[in-house]
């Protein structure tokens, strides 16, 4: 079976935390191994960008760069280095209007803007609609707090859904299936539940509580297309045993 998802590399991201300079020189690795299809952009903080830039390489190297607001994102594309392709960009703020505003809808960038986890949430999505501009679900992260239990994240995906909005996840997908972490006791949600959650019609609640990734259907089409992950080789050897492949 093969995959319709991306594996953004977010190695330099917390609970990985490799040095900028390492996290490069692994990423221009995984893309060209094999699995290399399956790999996403690198995904580095507005601070780094320069230093990527400085890090040099033959290829340019795609990356996605997280801003907190729409002024960070227009002066990341207005100054990005030579050397560096600024693909994607993860905006915090939740300022539909503004970032039409400074950015319009750049060609060839991908603009994610992370939902917040409360009330306003239906209202951003409500702004994303008829954009090209795409969600981003936080799913974790290093307290329990920061995980939105299923019926959470099934209402958020729901209404992606029904709005016919693409997202990206952050943070807590260790796994391609939903899982009870040993170390921590978190309950963490599973990539490829997301996946399968994130279609019309799907149980999204059912599907999020499945445990056993071999229970789990694997779409052609999922508005689910991408997730940030600090090891780009533990969902690929998971995959791998699954023998699910490469898109």
């Amino acid at each position: 079976m093969r995959l319709p998802l991306l594996l953004d590399d977010a190695a330099v991201f917390p609970p990985g935390n490799l040095p900028l300079a390492e996290a490069v020189v692994a990423h221009r690795r995984h893309r060209e191994a094999w699995y290399a299809d399956l790999v996403g952009p690198l995904v580095v903080p507005a601070s780094a960008l320069g230093t990527v830039g400085d890090l040099g390489g033959e290829a340019p190297l795609d990356v996605a760069v997280v801003v907190p607001d729409a002024r960070a994102a227009a002066a990341t594309l207005a100054e990005a280095p030579d050397g560096v392709r600024v693909v994607a960009l993860e905006v915090t703020a939740p300022d539909i209007p503004g970032l039409q505003a400074a950015l319009g809808e750049p060609e060839g960038v991908t603009v994610y803007v992370e939902l917040p986890r409360d009330e306003g949430r239906d209202a951003v999505i409500a702004e994303l609609t008829g954009t090209s501009y795409r969600a981003k679900v936080r799913t974790g992260g290093v307290r329990a707090d920061l995980y939105p239990d299923e019926t959470e994240l099934a209402a958020t995906i729901t209404a992606l859904v029904a709005a016919g909005v693409p997202f990206k996840a952050t943070a807590g997908l260790h796994h391609a299936a939903r899982n009870t972490d040993p170390d921590t006791g978190f309950e963490q949600h599973g990539f490829l539940n997301l996946l399968a959650a994130a279609v019309p019609g799907a149980d999204a609640a059912a599907l999020l509580a499945e445990r056993d990734p071999r229970r789990l259907p694997l779409p052609d089409h999922s508005l689910f297309g991408s997730f940030g992950t600090c090891s780009i080789a533990e969902p690929v050897e998971e995959l791998a045993a699954l023998e699910v492949t490469a898109r």
